[in-house]
């Protein structure tokens, strides 16, 4: 039920924001409005301003299919139109007026993700420090020299200036730039307690990867902040519970192989396979300051998006991170609100050319099942993380409103950019074939997305 909400809540507002982007320029542009409406199909709900704006009787409804909304204007192209409000109508208005309208929609959306990151800094919020665990064996970050237990107090990606961290989250945002635009990252590292400090480049150019999945953390290495080796629930059946482990276990060893790390432990769990069958292995652990040696047998499982099997005990492993409160000034805060927009707009657009030239796999479009699932998830863990979510996907629906699909706004703005260069309008005939074409575009582009959300849940 949760999700559901959530995901109904997220759509009514981001749709709304985005079409009062249109009906408040249109307004302000002369244009008279007949109807905003969010969503499509049967009108739940009607109503009318007691007080309407000056030249305006605008019917606001909200409809029953909640997949998106639109903004009515008066047209001549869709009806006749009383002479005496000609110069209300939207295609008798000057280019840079029309171009205003169309361009709005897509700019409240940016315009919302600014805002909403921006209440996420000024109010606050708890994120792990920037203190790495264990890296993954073979991946770029092992090999780059990384042991685990290193703080990370600046960063930047190749050719930039290092900047502070302050939560492991930002570490993690800028590991995922880098890796999917192709580009090295510099770390300046401090490791605790040594009081010394060194750079490490880790060298994610050579990446070359095509999907922005939950393997792409693991072949950077770098996948979760350090916590200690301490087992929390162990679930009923599991091969924790069957070995005698119990919540508050400190693992000490596994096989003879100290363990320095909950990450460390979570890697040693799944490599304990062979054949399709679990291996075996001393594990010392240390319960109540006394030492104990059990045996462990990892049940072997399988995950979609991973090769082969991998062990699994059935047991959370590793203790809360250390936390950071991460809050900024009004100024600060709502400059990284713009940075943090900009930042994900220009990563989304990198992304989309990328799968359009097969650089980047398909695999990466997301459709309303997977979208629901985050609303739902998000939600759970507050209102902080669903701000966040409703910040991502207000960005992405701007960005995709301004591709130049004639469906689209960004197809309309192509129209008139044609005719600001020309002089004059694209005929009819054209626009018919172009609107068939965006159309075919659009409908490939939403079975690809609802492809990809049944395979994640159901393949």
């Amino acid at each position: 039920m949760l999700t559901i909400i959530a995901f109904i809540v997220a759509l009514g507002l981001l749709i709304a924001v985005h079409e009062y982007g249109h009906y408040r320029v249109a307004v302000a542009c002369g244009v008279k409005v007949l109807r905003f409406s969010v969503g499509f199909g049967k009108a739940l709900y009607t109503w009318k301003p007691r007080k309407p704006r000056p030249g305006q009787d605008t019917e606001f409804v909200i409809g029953a299919f909640p997949l998106g909304g639109f903004v009515k204007m008066l047209d001549e192209r869709e009806g006749p139109v009383d002479p005496a409000e000609r110069h209300r109508a939207f295609n008798t208005q000057p280019l840079r007026s029309r171009f205003a309208i169309v361009a709005a929609g897509p700019i409240a959306n940016l315009l919302l993700a600014v805002l909403l990151y921006a209440v996420v800094n000024w109010t606050g919020v708890q994120e792990p420090q920037p203190v790495l665990g264990s890296p993954v064996a073979g991946s770029i970050a092992a090999e780059a020299g990384l042991r685990g237990g290193e703080r990370v107090e600046g960063a930047a990606l190749e050719g930039d200036e290092i900047e502070a961290l302050q939560s492991f989250e930002e570490l993690r945002w800028l590991l995922t730039r880098a890796a999917l635009d192709g580009r090295d990252l510099r770390l300046t590292l401090a490791r605790e307690g040594s009081g010394g400090r060194r750079e490490v480049l880790l060298p994610l150019s050579r990446l070359n990867t095509r999907d922005a999945d939950a393997q792409l953390l693991r072949k950077v290495g770098i996948v979760a902040p350090w916590s200690p080796p301490v087992l929390g629930e162990v679930m009923s059946g599991g091969a924790a519970q069957r070995a005698g482990l119990r919540k508050g276990d400190v693992v000490l060893r596994v096989a003879g192989r100290p363990v320095g790390d909950a990450q460390q432990l979570r890697d040693l769990i799944r490599t304990q396979v062979r054949d399709g069958r679990g291996i075996p292995s001393p594990w010392d652990v240390e319960r109540q300051g006394q030492h104990l040696q059990l045996q462990v047998t990892p049940d072997v499982v399988t995950a979609q998006g991973v090769a082969g099997s991998f062990g699994r005990i059935a047991a959370y492993v590793g203790a809360p991170p250390a936390m950071v409160t991460v809050r900024l000034g009004p100024v600060d805060g709502l400059w990284k609100g713009v940075e943090k927009t900009w930042e994900v707009s220009a990563l989304t657009l990198r992304m989309m050319g990328r799968m359009v030239i097969g650089e980047a796999s398909v695999k990466n479009l997301s459709g309303p099942l997977t979208i629901a699932d985050y609303a739902g998830k998000s939600a759970s863990l507050g209102l902080t993380q669903y701000l966040l979510f409703l910040a991502l996907i207000s960005v992405s629906l701007g960005v995709l409103n301004l591709l130049p699909l004639p469906v689209l706004d960004g197809g309309h703005l192509m129209y008139y950019l044609w005719e600001a260069v020309t002089g004059r309008s694209i005929s009819d005939a054209w626009m018919e074939r172009l609107q068939r074409g965006g159309v075919a575009v659009l409908l490939v582009m939403m079975s690809i997305a609802l492809f990809n959300d049944v395979a994640r849940f159901f393949g």
